[in-house]
């Protein structure tokens, strides 16, 4: 395998430790150490030391010589996560180890060497943090001689049922549990959701429903409100242009009132409602059980808000799909209805 550097961009929670450590297992030093450092979670001052070691004395505190982690990792493999959150000067020298090697500890004159492949990672674009001046034009060319860009859970939901049993079948062991599925309800949820926190987000969710279940089928109340939140909302995307169709400017030279917060969030309500009863055919016993609420509740709100269920059943949904395309296919920002 080569021993090629290795920078790996993408959201938090995409799994880039983990492409890493696979990166590690599938090369020519799997035998060697692999260590890896999060270089946002240690302090600035500290990371130098725990990069490169220091000598003694080198700093208050330090009454021994210790050494760094690329000493510790000779011969394997180092990942360093979040490295654009590393400082400028410390970019300097991590260029320097890359280019040859060598580095000289905290507090020491000695210069010293070491075998390691660094492979790293980065939530943030690095290429704005260059052009903000955060990051080294230089030090990025020596990382990225292979860019692996890991897209977010959301552009690839077909992963998602692999990812569950994987995480089925990871945590029914630990917890010494039977094994475990999904209700086809609950994994649809999985599949609409869009997990802001990516495959870490998930395989939360998995753990959590797995501890809480009791049955061999884990169903929808295991999973959290926020995925559960989909099953209210029915993906209903609205313009915020379409609930207040006049700025409080115009609409005060034009004479029209602009209209209040509740008149707004009836609106809202108004369109998860007919939604969802689009989506259960007007249905109105299949919708508040989606909604999780009573029958009773569901149609207090169908008359409150003035929905013509009995004109909806007559006349079909097709005025109603062909609107929902038309909002999903716009290309002006939208704003996703959550509660």
């Amino acid at each position: 395998g080569s021993d090629a550097t290795v920078l790996i961009t993408g959201e938090s929670g995409t799994g880039k430790e983990l492409v890493a450590r696979a990166i590690y297992h599938h090369s020519q030093r799997a035998d060697k150490p692999f260590l890896a450092i999060n270089c946002a979670a240690i302090p600035e001052n500290l990371l130098e030391s725990e990069l490169f070691g220091h000598e003694k004395g080198a700093f208050t505190g330090a009454i021994k010589q210790k050494p760094g982690r690329v000493e510790e990792a000779d011969g394997g493999t180092i990942f360093l996560d979040e490295i654009a959150d590393m400082s400028r000067p410390l970019q300097a020298k991590l260029l320097r180890f890359l280019e040859d090697g060598s580095f000289t500890r905290v507090g020491g004159t000695q210069e010293l060497r070491v075998n390691v492949r660094l492979l790293a990672a980065t939530n943030r674009n690095i290429v704005q943090a260059i052009r903000d001046g955060h990051f080294r034009e230089d030090l990025f060319h020596r990382l990225n001689v292979i860019a692996l860009q890991l897209p977010p859970l959301r552009d690839r939901k077909e992963d998602i049922p692999l990812l569950v049993e994987h995480f089925l079948d990871r945590f029914c062991k630990e917890n010494q549990t039977p094994r475990r599925r999904f209700h086809s309800d609950a994994m649809r949820l999985l599949l609409d959701y869009d997990w802001p926190g990516n495959i870490r987000e998930l395989e939360n969710v998995v753990e959590r429903a797995v501890v809480l279940s009791t049955s061999e089928v884990i169903e929808v109340g295991l999973l959290p409100e926020s995925v559960r939140t989909r099953e209210i909302v029915g993906g209903v995307r609205l313009q915020l242009s379409e609930l207040v169709p006049q700025s409080s400017a115009a609409g005060a030279a034009a004479g029209a009132p602009a209209p209040t917060l509740f008149e707004i969030m009836e609106e809202i309500e108004r369109r998860v409602i007919m939604d969802m009863l689009e989506r259960c055919n007007w249905n109105q016993t299949e919708a508040a059980e989606r909604f999780l609420i009573p029958l009773s509740t569901l149609n207090q709100k169908i008359k409150r808000l003035g929905i013509d269920t009995r004109r909806r059943r007559a006349n079909g949904v097709a005025g109603s799909a062909a609107s929902a395309s038309s909002a999903s296919s716009s290309t002006a920002e939208t704003n996703e209805v959550m509660k």
